[in-house]
């Protein structure tokens, strides 16, 4: 899959100014997430009364940075912050296979738009949430760390 340089993306969006529609003004704009981690869940497909089903799961993300006085020199402490993502797939194809082949441990690289709903819990409290809503799922390894022991 080759992608096309940032550039050649932004300018589709500037390129294509604004148009009215009536009082409506429509305007270009872009929602893309990319992430590259490990799964921390083995997917679960949930399916609401009346709605599509969807396969869930958590993926980890990694900041890793050096602190210290020395942090060009290979001196200093590694520091590292762990951020979890829920991820959701609704589009047919991809969902079954993600469901199927993803393990937890296991390396992907996902694509998708992100989105923040609202739900309410158990205890009748309102509640947000975030979720990735993924258009592609790469698979990178099949298992996680428990191969490499």
């Amino acid at each position: 899959m080759l992608l096309r340089p940032a550039w050649q993306v932004l300018r589709q969006f500037v390129r294509h100014e604004s148009e009215t529609v009536g009082s409506l003004v429509l305007e270009r704009s872009m929602n893309r997430v990319q992430l590259l981690g490990r799964v921390g869940q083995d997917p679960i497909m949930r399916q609401v009364e009346g709605k599509n089903p969807v396969t869930i799961f958590s993926l980890a993300t990694n900041e890793m940075w050096r602190t210290g006085e020395s942090e060009l020199n290979q001196g200093g402490d590694i520091s590292q912050k762990t951020t979890w993502h829920r991820i959701s797939v609704f589009r047919p194809g991809l969902r079954d296979v993600t469901y199927q082949y993803v393990k937890k441990g296991s390396r992907i690289f996902v694509e998708g738009k992100i989105d923040y709903g609202e739900y309410t819990d158990k205890n009748n409290v309102r509640r947000q949430a975030t979720t990735i809503i993924a258009d592609n799922v790469i698979f990178l390894s099949d298992g996680g760390m428990r191969d490499k022991v």
